[in-house]
């Protein structure tokens, strides 16, 4: 397909100005502590998981004045030690006397949850550990922002889903594109309101797997507590492409692969605008035999809708395409391309829909901790993205074609697959 673009940085120019005067006028405060927003309109945050994607998403809290980072937990004793320092230095930054010590580092998860003084959990661990922390953490009632993808199968999306609801608790997905890729909302708006006539098909692109991975055993390094990275998940030996490498992203036992793990983004955007999941799924892939890694690769999907509208999910970069009667828009994480100049450039009318909350993510999901408002990303929306993954997998492995009820949210006529929507985990842990 031809068309034409535009980038997220000409999008943001033109949209991060109205989105932050509307969020920012409700938390003018005069009093002022460590330099920041008054401890009563501040959430206290503990950051479970501190890694590379964890550590980024601490650095993107400490700016916020909406967030009091309090506690750093990882089961690498380096990893939480540094994150403590790292907040610890940035209220010292603020604060009169230059000096601050209030934030703890911990080993253990559960002695985070188990602080009465803890808002919410920042998780973002490796896969098999999101939902069974964030499970535990909203029934202590406790809000919660989840990195991407959610479950490990989909019972865990259900509970957790069921969980949130029940303890009235805030959940925000990681899933950024709905705040920072500001044209990704605009994208979605196009689609939603129609101006790509009705829509036919749905295309999902997302960076293929990896095979490969070193499984030789090694001694666990010191300063790790390796039963609790493994957590619910077998027993196996240590090595580091398991755990350091990418084998926390292409190890089934703890991860889907990148159909979930990168694909979560632009499914998510599929859900944003079209907010419905397919019914049916049929498609190929490999399961590496060699090495380390044993999720599915080289993916071709390929679904229907109720509504009759074709979805397709396909390795490739980072997009998702809207196909319409009228022509096609695809949103992408960089920018956003279209059939047609005219859709690039909608000014839309009063009264229809607009999708974009706030253009910060992390600072959308603070203000609906304090306000008890909905975010950007809500627990509805990441489990039905997060079922098409499972259930394209699903077919993969079995080699049949899945038929899905989106009403009772089963497998129709295939006792085997509908077994597989639940996976063991490691006694003691449960969901």
């Amino acid at each position: 397909m031809t068309g034409h673009s535009i980038t997220r940085r000409s999008l943001l120019r033109t949209t991060a100005a109205a989105a932050t005067a509307t969020l920012a006028a409700p938390w003018v405060v005069t009093s002022r502590v460590l330099g920041a927003t008054a401890p009563s309109n501040r959430v206290a945050v503990a950051h479970v998981g501190v890694g590379g994607q964890g550590g980024g998403l601490l650095r993107g809290f400490l700016g916020q004045p909406l967030n009091q980072s309090v506690a750093a937990c990882d089961p690498i004793r380096q990893r939480r030690e540094n994150a403590a320092a790292l907040i610890e230095k940035h209220y010292a930054k603020q604060a009169a006397s230059g000096e601050y010590k209030g934030c703890k580092a911990y080993n253990d998860f559960r002695e985070v949850i188990a602080r009465p003084d803890i808002d919410a959990v920042v998780v973002a661990t490796p896969d098999h550990w999101h939902v069974p922390i964030a499970l535990l953490a909203v029934q202590a009632g406790k809000d919660v922002y989840v990195e991407k993808p959610l479950g490990r199968s989909i019972a865990q999306n259900k509970a957790l889903r069921e969980a949130v609801h029940r303890y009235n608790r805030i959940f925000q997905y990681g899933t950024q594109q709905r705040g920072f890729n500001t044209h990704c909302a605009y994208g979605c708006d196009v689609v939603r309101n129609g101006y790509i006539g009705e829509l036919k098909e749905v295309h999902v692109v997302a960076p293929n797997g990896a095979t490969g991975g070193r499984a030789e055993p090694q001694p666990v390094p010191e300063g790790m507590d390796y039963d609790m990275w493994l957590g619910p998940a077998p027993v196996a030996p240590y090595c580091h492409d398991r755990v350091i490498g990418g084998g926390r992203w292409h190890i089934y036992d703890y991860a889907l692969g990148f159909i979930a793990g990168w694909g979560a983004h632009p499914l998510d955007i599929a859900h944003w605008g079209y907010p419905h999941i397919p019914v049916e799924y049929e498609g190929t892939g490999r399961i590496p035999t060699e090495g380390l890694f044993d999720t599915v690769v080289d993916w071709d999907i390929k679904g229907v809708y109720a509504s009759g509208v074709q979805f397709t999910l396909t390795p490739g970069g980072d997009k998702t395409t809207f196909v319409g009667t009228e022509g096609w828009i695809a949103p992408s994480r960089g920018r956003i391309t279209a059939s047609s100049p005219h859709l690039l450039k909608i000014q839309f009318k009063p009264g229809e829909i607009r999708l974009l909350q706030d253009n910060h993510h992390y600072r959308n999901f603070l203000t609906a901790c304090l306000t008890r408002t909905t975010p950007a990303s809500d627990i509805d929306s990441a489990v039905q993205s997060d079922f098409i993954s499972h259930l394209g997998d699903l077919a993969i492995r079995s080699g049949r074609k899945i038929k899905w009820d989106p009403k009772t949210e089963q497998v129709v006529g295939d006792d085997e697959a509908a077994r597989m929507l639940v996976r063991a985990m490691r006694s003691p842990w449960q969901v």
